[in-house]
This record gives C-alpha cells, sequence and structure tokens, in this order.
C-alpha cells in the first residue's frame, strides 16, 4: 500500500520506424473497465490502422490482478509485453498505452518488432506527467455523539474523510484514510478518548 506515481495529462507520440507509423497513446484509467473503454476509444479513433497494440496497470504497479496486454495481430511477445515491460519498471499505475502502427510495407523482424514498440513506450513515458497517489484505506469507527467534533479535526490534519455517517443510539462512522498513516490514525483515537475509541479497517 505504498504511494505510487499516476499519470496527471495524456500523452501522445508519433514516430515513423522503416516506413511504419507508429502513434504511442498513454492515458489515465483508474481500473480495468477504464483501462478497455480507453483501448476501444483508440480502436475507434483510428479504425484504418494494422494493429492496436496495448498494455496497461490499471491499479497500483505491484498489484498484479490488474494488469493486461494484446499483441493485436503482431508476432505474440513482440508488442504487448515489451510495452507493459516499460509501463512497469517506471513504477506508473493506473495507466493504459496504446501503440497504433500503420504498416509502411517493410518487415521488422520480432526483434525489430520487440524494440519498437517497447521503445515507442519508452519515449512517450519521458513526456509524461505524473504524481504520487497515496492509496487508501476504509474504516469503521463507533463513538459518542461528544466524539464527533475531535474525530473530524484529527481527520482533517490526515487528509481523511467521513464517507458515510449512521446516527443511532450510537454514532457509526465510515472512513477513508491514506493507509500509511492507518496505524498512527488509530493510536491517537485511542489516546485522545482514553482507550475507547478505536478503527475497524474493513477487510
Amino acid at each position: 500500500m505504498k504511494p505510487y506515481l499516476i499519470p496527471t495529462a495524456p500523452v501522445s507520440l508519433t514516430e515513423e520506424i522503416k516506413k511504419s507509423r507508429f502513434i504511442t497513446l498513454l492515458e489515465h484509467t483508474c481500473g480495468v473497465d477504464e483501462a478497455k473503454a480507453f483501448i476501444q476509444q483508440i480502436k475507434a479513433q483510428y479504425p484504418d490502422a494494422r494493429h492496436h497494440c496495448w498494455a496497461f496497470v490499471a491499479g497500483a504497479p505491484d498489484d498484479s490482478q490488474q494488469l493486461g496486454f494484446s499483441d493485436d495481430g503482431e508476432p505474440s511477445g513482440t508488442a504487448g509485453k515489451p510495452m507493459l515491460s516499460q509501463l512497469m519498471g517506471n513504477n506508473i499505475g493506473e495507466i493504459t498505452a496504446v501503440v497504433v502502427r500503420y504498416f509502411g510495407g517493410i518487415k521488422l523482424g520480432t526483434g525489430g518488432l520487440v524494440r519498437a514498440y517497447g521503445n515507442s513506450v519508452q519515449q512517450a513515458l519521458k513526456l509524461l506527467e505524473t504524481k504520487y497517489k497515496v492509496p487508501q484505506k476504509i474504516c469503521s469507527l463507533q463513538c459518542e455523539y461528544a466524539h464527533i467534533s475531535m474525530i473530524e479535526q484529527l481527520l482533517q490534519k490526515s487528509e481523511g474523510q467521513i464517507i458515510a455517517s449512521e446516527y443511532a443510539e450510537r454514532v457509526t462512522l465510515r472512513i477513508s484514510l491514506p493507509a500509511t498513516l492507518l496505524g498512527e490514525v488509530g493510536d491517537k483515537l485511542r489516546d485522545l478518548s482514553r482507550g475507547v475509541l478505536y478503527l475497524t479497517p474493513d477487510l
């Protein structure tokens, strides 16, 4: 749950390699559905291209459940994998890369294709603007009405927020907190409430 880089603006880069035109597009995509929607959007934007190869890291860089790639008709292993390797090597999350290829009549061979697709993404990444994203953790907290003001002040200082609240005899709050501050905020809550309040992280 460490902070990681995410794109803050899209990138588009066009190169010609042995008469083939390679258009590389990078986009911030949060989740697999957004990544797939962006790929479809590019296919619709360049319908006459021979290949639309892609790779994505749709979540945190270390979340292997949110990785994907495709050679889209190029020889197996020559496009999607080298593209994904570039994304993962830069420790960037929530990003999709699509390389659109207009074939120029000269075959590049498997080694040439690996270099072309990998380098296209590498060059585009040099133009990418990024910022750090701190993963959030959702917790539950039960408290008395008298505690709410103190809890709100503590959350404000730690860049957390109340995302849902239920008022009954006691108050039940659902809280979103930076994962890196979870232990610290939990300790402060216990100290300030003399051991009465404690966070329950969602599994």
